[in-house]
């Protein structure tokens, strides 16, 4: 029977590498999802909602915990930036009624900072020992605890400063798709 979830459903073969369908489909939404974001598009969020549940599966599988937990946070944040993005107080829209385009003082870089290094550690920690608290859901080792946490919380804080339309967002998303990359390779 066709498992449209399972990453082990090929869907087409590129340079040697098997492309699943739940990859290539939580792939083609998410680069759909980004390119709306870039745009200032609303509608980013909801394509969003689609690519996190995909992703929610895809990481499960390849052991990314983290990142599996943060598609959750993912579903509920795109649910938000569709809100806040759409219906905006007065006070923080532009002239066309939608919210405006701004940037991070000092002390709010100061502050996302330190949360992001402290989110890390504490995340990294856990992640490090689910497969021995709970051995029955994961079987095995998160295969990067540190790094994937790194990602998972500084996606977090991108995920709040894109939905406030912080310009700052996009130099963090780039970061974590630097580090994600190699992890996912």
């Amino acid at each position: 029977m066709f498992d449209f979830f399972n990453i082990n459903n090929t869907f087409f073969t590129l340079w040697g590498y098997a492309m699943s369908y739940l990859e290539f489909w939580g792939t083609i939404t998410g680069i759909i999802a980004v390119w709306l974001s870039a745009k200032a598009n609303a509608w980013s969020w909801i394509i969003g909602l689609l690519n996190v549940s995909l992703s929610f599966f895809l990481f499960f599988q390849i052991q990314l915990y983290p990142d599996m937990f943060l598609q959750v946070f993912f579903f509920v944040t795109n649910i938000m930036g569709w809100v806040q993005w759409k219906y905006p107080k007065i006070s923080e829209a532009n002239l066309k009624n939608e919210l405006k385009i701004s940037f991070l003082n000092k002390q709010q870089i100061i502050f996302w900072t330190i949360l992001g290094l402290f989110g890390t550690i504490l995340m990294g920690s856990f992640s490090a020992k689910l497969h021995e608290w709970f051995s029955m859901f994961f079987s095995k080792p998160s295969a990067f605890p540190y790094l994937d946490s790194f990602t998972s919380v500084m996606s977090i804080i991108a995920t709040f400063l894109m939905i406030r339309k912080k310009i700052e967002c996009w130099l963090l998303w780039f970061l974590i798709d630097v580090i994600s990359t190699y992890m996912y390779f």
